[in-house]
């Protein structure tokens, strides 16, 4: 089958297509007489396998390895395994991470219920969110109106 086939049949555009090629994950293949790419089954299992391990949160990266260890020989259930393990394991820390953002962002917004918008200084875009840094200079002024940092939450920094 032609790329457009092999496109129409897997769901995959041409250039993600050609560009999984580019990147070793899709072995090349042959040409026709006048240049055009001829694909067999074999692509669009590697295709299916290729969109299943990025639905998995798979690198591509990732998947090139186990693609590897198939071609040689290697069964690379045991190392996907591992990788899907990791996986969990990253996405249970990112839900820590996020169950934080989202106790912060209630503290925020009760916070922003207290305060009145026309005391907002020159020297800040808005007094609801407010910089560590500010926090500690205005914490010394008499007309300090506080922020959510400044009534109780701490700044934990980017999540990853």
């Amino acid at each position: 089958m032609l790329i457009g086939e092999l496109s129409a049949v897997t769901g995959i555009g041409r250039q993600a297509i050609r560009f999984y090629e580019r990147q070793g994950l899709l072995s090349n293949p042959e040409r026709t007489g006048g240049g055009y790419r001829r694909y067999d089954d074999q692509a669009v299992t590697r295709l299916r396998f290729i969109r299943a391990a990025q639905a998995a949160g798979l690198t591509l990266q990732e998947i090139l390895g186990t693609i590897q260890l198939r071609e040689t020989g290697q069964i690379p259930c045991a190392h996907v395994a591992g990788l899907v393990e990791q996986k969990l394991a990253d996405v249970r820390a990112r839900q820590v991470e996020l169950e934080v953002l989202a106790a912060d962002l209630e503290q925020t917004l009760l916070a922003s219920q207290n305060l009145d918008p026309a005391n907002c200084g020159n020297d800040e875009v808005c007094h609801i969110v407010t910089t560590p840094e500010h926090n500690r200079a205005s914490t010394h002024s008499s007309e300090h109106h506080p922020g959510p940092r400044a009534v109780g939450m701490e700044h934990r920094g980017p999540l990853n």
